[in-house]
Parts: C-alpha cells; sequence; structure tokens
C-alpha cells in the first residue's frame, strides 16, 4: 500500500533558507567577537540542530555561552532572517499532487515550531499540511529522532505507512531508527553520500523525482 503519512523536512527540502540563517549565525558569531566563515561555508550547518551547530562554530561546551548565542541568532532570524527565504520550484506542486493521492502531510523539521509555522505560512503553503513539527525553545525536541516520536505518537501514526522526506543524514537517521520510510532529496544541502551512506531508500533529484518515488512505494 502507498505511504499514508508524510512528513516534509523545511530547510534544504520545502525551501531554501540559506541567506536567512548563514546571516543570522554570522550575526550570532560577531555579536561574540568571533569571526564569521563566509556564507558559503556557513550553508553546511544548514539543517542541524542550532545549539550543536553554534557550539561547533564557538568550539565550547559552555552551556551559557551557546545559549547566547543561540539568543543572539534568534535576534536577527524573528527581526528578518526567517523570510530570508526561497521555495524550491515545484513545491506547491508536488504538495497539490500528493495531497490529491490521499496522504496525509506533515512538517517535521529542527527549526522552532514558532518559526516553522510562520514560514510555511508565508509560502502559503499551511493547507497542505495536516501538522506542522518542530523545536521548542528550549531544545527538547532539537534531536529528529525524538521530534519524529513525538509526532508519531500525537498523531497515532503508522511507522510503517509514513516516509520522511528530507536532505540531512539527520532526517534519514531518525526515519530509520523508526521504521519509517525515507526519501533523501539532493537539491538541499546534502550531499548523495551523505543520504546513500546513512541509509535512504530513494533519492530524488528534484520535488519531481520525490513524487514519482512515492508513487512507486
Amino acid at each position: 500500500m502507498p505511504p499514508t503519512a508524510l512528513l516534509f523536512d523545511l530547510d534544504g527540502t520545502l525551501s531554501n533558507p540559506s541567506e536567512g540563517i548563514t546571516r543570522s549565525i554570522a550575526h550570532a558569531l560577531m555579536a561574540l567577537g568571533r569571526p564569521a566563515p563566509p556564507p558559503g561555508d556557513l550553508e553546511r550547518y544548514i539543517g542541524p540542530p542550532l545549539r550543536s551547530t553554534l557550539a561547533r562554530l564557538l568550539g565550547t561546551d559552555n552551556r551559557a555561552l551557546i545559549e547566547e548565542a543561540v539568543r543572539l541568532y534568534r535576534e536577527r532570524y524573528t527581526e528578518c532572517g526567517m523570510f530570508e527565504n526561497i521555495l524550491y520550484p515545484g513545491i506547491p506542486e508536488l504538495l497539490e499532487c500528493l495531497r490529491a493521492d490521499g496522504a496525509r502531510l506533515f512538517v517535521a523539521t529542527s527549526k522552532m515550531t514558532y518559526y516553522a509555522e510562520r514560514i510555511v505560512e508565508h509560502f502559503g503553503l499551511s493547507g497542505f499540511f495536516s501538522g506542522i513539527y518542530g523545536s521548542d525553545p528550549e531544545g527538547r525536541l532539537d534531536d529528529k529522532r525524538a521530534l519524529l516520536n513525538h509526532m508519531l505518537i500525537s498523531e497515532s501514526l503508522p511507522a510503517d505507512a509514513s516516509v520522511m522526506i528530507g536532505d540531512r543524514l539527520h532526517d534519514i537517521v531518525a526515519a530509520r531508527a523508526h521504521g519509517l520510510g525515507s526519501i533523501g532529496v539532493t537539491y538541499g544541502f546534502g550531499t548523495r553520500e551523505e543520504l546513500v551512506g546513512a541509509g535512504a531508500d530513494a533519492i530524488a533529484d528534484s520535488p519531481g523525482a520525490v513524487a514519482v518515488i512515492i508513487a512507486t512505494m
């Protein structure tokens, strides 16, 4: 039977948030007196949980310093960064096609739910989704494995009839941890090698290819 629930990552899967995220990371680093790498170098950090990214860039496990960096990041991201964002071509058509086939669609992102809801609404996509799930301000669901577990329970989703679609290894690892199918997308920020290595069931090079893969599941 085809999957009944499709869980989409947000950053790098539905939209390209590179400008807003890299500028907001740079803002946090510079406010703390640290040099900011070039935007191209910061793109590799799009996808993983924010706290782990900032800890790595700061080279610290000091909780207070990490939380101050998170605050500074959100300061800029809330003001303007979340909308420095571009919807990938073909996404509305993909969602329309999948919804017409009867699947329930969800967003599953390490981004805070507040931001995810506003971004989805900004792009006019809210009507496609049965639910939008992300982390909370304290980071309790930063780990995508914990997030998917929360979603499966909250929405009573059958793992064996659900598929996670995302562009980074965290999406694939979380899906495998809970017995979901998984599709890795290469048009985001993860590489084919990263996604294959994480164990993705299929690889899509475009939104249109996602629809084709789901139709054959």
